[in-house]
């Protein structure tokens, strides 16, 4: 069992990742893809996947990252470093820039006594070359695995963050972390996780907590093993429906088709996708358009009257007006 401490401090700073974490998914999805149980919303992606692995050259990517990431326990807290909320890049610039000791010592730990393959090992050595193969094989083994689904992964992570926005604005940060039940229990300051493969103890000590919402997330949450670290919990939702390729076009509703021949298939698509209460950023990782495509979408709909925009520093956040509800529920 995983145990988190809040004090009052912690439960103020505790907050939402604001979409699908790349790492996390992937590392997640490596775990899955090497078991053998019968899951039917994950079935066809790992037959898939391991496909088009199979016809990679010499030298494919998931030789060493199966080597960092066993099917289950322990994987080096390095490849999933907390830059990652800001997107792929920022993620692996960080794991690019990771420190020689902290390798040695991820590395050490997976090892367990044991001597580490020759790739592992120049990893702990901390060799830039190693560092940039690794890297590459991520990004790779994303391509292959991740990108025709992420899409399908973001929309689900997208309806469980719309699921504890609503909790949070009916009962604050406690109502978000009682809405985590039944995978986890919120009760006078500690979060209980029950089913976790140890037993720990996590203080927070006034950090606060991120909490990362993940589809390959299978079973029990998972935290970092290094409790130094900035503290993160990633979570599973409800994945809503198989995983199957998308095309990266917005599906299409036939409930709403009359909104798509009146709007326009994309834009009805925006403002459907402004019913969550959605940014910019949020709308295209959705709709797997541009930002730029959302915003000139948005500033149509916006001088119809159809939707409001409100600038929160750095974000705009989109949602309907009653017009737009109806045009959309019309």
């Amino acid at each position: 069992m995983l145990t988190v401490h809040f004090s009052r401090e912690d439960v103020l700073r505790t907050r939402m990742a604001p979409s699908a974490d790349p790492l996390w998914e992937l590392v997640l999805s490596l775990h899955l893809l090497q078991e053998r149980g019968p899951d039917p919303l994950i079935g066809g992606w790992r037959r898939a996947t391991a496909g088009r692995l199979r016809r990679e050259p010499e030298g494919d990517p998931l030789r060493l990252l199966l080597t960092l990431i066993p099917p289950r326990g322990y994987f080096p807290d390095f490849l999933t470093p907390y830059q990652s909320v800001d997107g792929v890049e920022a993620g692996l610039d960080a794991i690019r820039s990771t420190s020689p000791a902290l390798l040695r010592r991820d590395l050490t730990t997976l090892a367990g006594g044991r001597e580490l393959p020759a790739p592992a090992a120049a990893l702990a050595r901390g060799e830039p070359a190693a560092l940039s193969h690794l890297t590459e094989s991520l990004q790779r083994y994303r391509t292959l695995a991740l990108g025709p689904y992420w899409h399908r992964i973001q929309t689900a992570v997208e309806a469980d963050r719309a699921r504890r926005a609503r909790a949070m604005l009916d009962g604050g940060a406690e109502g978000l972390l009682e809405s985590l039940r039944p995978v986890m229990r919120w009760e006078s300051g500690v979060l209980t996780i029950p089913g976790y493969p140890t037993s720990r103890e996590l203080h927070l000590d006034g950090r606060g907590l991120l909490l990362v919402p993940s589809f390959f997330c299978a079973r029990t949450p998972v935290a970092l093993f290094d409790p130094t670290l900035p503290p993160v919990l990633v979570y599973p939702v409800d994945r809503l429906g198989a995983l199957v390729p998308t095309t990266g076009r917005p599906p299409a509703d036939g409930d709403r088709g009359a909104v798509a021949a009146l709007l326009g298939r994309t834009r009805a698509a925006v403002l459907e996708a402004s019913d969550d209460g959605l940014t910019t950023g949020e709308v295209a990782r959705r709709l797997a358009i541009s930002p730029a495509a959302v915003s000139q979408h948005t500033s149509v709909l916006r001088n119809a009257g159809l939707l409001v925009s409100h600038r929160d520093r750095n974000n705009v956040l989109h949602t309907l007006t009653p017009l737009g509800r109806a045009v959309l529920n019309g």
